[in-house]
């Protein structure tokens, strides 16, 4: 997963893209997704161009003026994606989001399965935060951060964060010719909190304080993040080549980080009891179809966690429930291909997906 600043991708004193720099990434890309990588962007970008197309002064924007710029350069930066992959037959496809995307489990789930569904096409997903509906009091107020909400929410491996600097140093390297390159940090210490410009404020919002924060986000979901220069051509390309950069490793992957959260940081909101058939199936790693539920307890809406029983009152596992109380207590015991007839609308084929299950012993 990579994440593409605005001052990479546009030349703000032209009000333009950087055309040659974006093909360039889109070859890299191009060279990841050609042996089987799975890749996501997180660009920023949409204000910088559509403030220039609407003639903007230079100069802070006002909330309503940075809204409607956003929806000018949403079109503009979806288009020069779109046609940068589509030199190398990759399709694109546009993800714009809010906070409550990612904290909201309804919501949360409802943008993974999009992603992951794009992702699955091998598509390559281009988000951003949309920020002609943001406001300054919900806005993530940076795309590390986002990246990293992104980069946890699909279980990404590594997130890349292109910059104007290399990594991580122990001081400004502008202003402090001792300050040392930190290539690997296995851990977000009070220190490196301190070499990134300590407690957040105005002045380091969106700078390597931001950085760190994204890290410490990514980690705790099991991916690890790079910190790397993308100013120029082939970024990804030359930290393959052994450029210089700063890893930010995580103590366990995506799908374990996952499992923890799930079994251990959710309340349940209700319990399903399932069939021996049913609770073989989970602990051979399938997904809990409706078929399997006999019971449904609780009164809980789509994306809450849920207990999962066997019949003699076993708990088997904790999982994310892709229906609400009542339509799963519509549709337990039937076969998934029922599903529509019985509510009205398709719904999702398991009632517990086996990436939102922890299974008791896993």
């Amino acid at each position: 997963m990579l994440k593409v600043g605005s001052a990479l991708l546009v030349d703000r004193a032209r009000g333009r893209l950087r055309h040659a720099w974006l093909a360039a990434l889109a070859e890299d890309i191009a060279e990841l997704h050609g042996r089987g990588v799975d890749v996501l962007v997180v660009s920023s970008g949409s204000i910088a161009l559509g403030r220039t197309v609407l003639n903007f002064s230079p100069g802070p924007l006002r909330l309503e003026e940075s809204q409607a710029a956003a929806a000018v350069g949403q079109i503009a930066l979806a288009r020069h994606w779109s046609e940068a992959l589509s030199h190398h037959g990759i399709v694109a496809g546009q993800i714009l989001v809010t906070p409550q995307d990612t904290e909201s489990r309804r919501r949360y789930l409802n943008a993974r399965a999009t992603t992951l569904k794009l992702l699955e096409e091998r598509a390559v997903p281009v988000v951003n935060e949309n920020d002609t509906v943001a406001t300054s009091e919900i806005r993530y107020g940076d795309n590390d951060r986002l990246a990293a909400r992104v980069a946890t929410m699909i279980g990404a491996d590594l997130l890349v964060l292109f910059s104007d600097i290399d990594g991580l140093y122990t001081a400004p390297p502008a202003s402090d010719p001792t300050a040392e390159h930190l290539p690997v940090i296995a851990r977000i210490t009070p220190e490196i909190d301190a070499m990134a410009g300590g407690p957040a404020s105005e002045l380091s919002r969106g700078g390597m304080r931001t950085k760190v924060e994204a890290a410490k986000i990514a980690i705790s979901g099991g991916t690890q993040m790079m910190i790397a220069d993308g100013r120029v051509k082939n970024p990804l390309k030359a930290v393959a080549n052994g450029a210089r950069c700063s890893w930010f490793l995580a103590g366990s992957t995506p799908g374990a980080a996952r499992k923890t959260w799930i079994a251990g940081s959710l309340e349940p909101r209700g319990t399903l009891t399932i069939d021996a058939g049913a609770a073989r199936a989970l602990q051979g790693g399938a997904s809990l179809l409706p078929v399997g539920v006999r019971r449904v307890e609780g009164s809980f809406s789509r994306g809450d966690a849920v207990t999962i029983r066997a019949e003699d009152g076993t708990v088997l596992a904790r999982g994310l429930v892709a229906y609400d109380s009542e339509d799963a207590a519509r549709i337990l015991g039937r076969s998934s291909r029922e599903i529509e007839a019985v509510l009205g609308y398709p719904g999702r084929a398991a009632m517990v997906h086996r990436d939102d299950l922890a299974v008791v012993g896993d």
